[in-house]
């Protein structure tokens, strides 16, 4: 009989290809990642039946801790700016916190191993943020239009942001307030 499945090696491994993934990128192999999260490479197949499976996996378990910490300060009913500004900061904050799941994330988000599927979980996780990516990128408010477009300001600059403000901690809120400033003006109207 097999034995039961674990959430603490779930997680452990989890973890252990986020630092992989973070250090050495998309081919990091899964001998590396078992021995990281102190178990057996077959056990890693045990949970994930394929790296692809891993890294999708992966996926969800950074947006869920990103886009959760995204929504600390979300208020549903105040301006597009201050929903947004809100987002900024949670992404800043989290990033911060989390650097090795920021650069992993960057990674993942811009390879073809991350299924459909999986970004349509994503998107469910918090509907509000996919309401207001939408609200930004077909209102008035951005005048940059493209999705694809819009995101990749809003990744360089809060990249940018993160970098400063980790060299400068006591400066960091002064640059995630103008980080977002620069990044707003950039993306709107007027």
């Amino acid at each position: 009989m097999a034995r039961p499945k674990s959430e603490d090696k779930r997680l452990a491994l989890l973890e252990a290809a986020n630092v992989a993934v973070a250090e050495l990128g998309l081919g990091a192999a899964t001998s590396l990642i078992a021995k990281k999260a102190g178990v057996a490479e077959g056990t890693l197949f045990r949970y994930f039946a394929t790296k692809d499976e891993l890294l999708n996996a992966l996926y969800v378990y950074l947006k869920t801790g990103l886009s959760k910490t995204m929504m600390e300060n979300y208020r549903p009913g105040s301006s597009v700016k201050d929903r947004a500004r809100a987002v900024w900061s949670g992404f800043i904050d989290w990033g911060l916190v989390h650097p090795a799941g920021s650069k992993t994330m960057r990674q993942l988000a811009v390879s073809d191993k991350i299924t459909a599927a999986t970004i349509q979980e994503v998107d469910q996780l918090y509907p509000e943020l996919h309401e207001l990516a939408e609200a930004c990128i077909t209102s008035e408010f951005f005048s940059c239009g493209q999705s694809a477009f819009a995101d990749a300001i809003f990744f360089s600059l809060a990249e940018t942001t993160m970098e400063f403000a980790s060299r400068e901690p006591e400066e960091a809120a002064n640059y995630k307030t103008a980080g977002f400033e620069v990044m707003w003006r950039a993306m709107t109207k007027g």
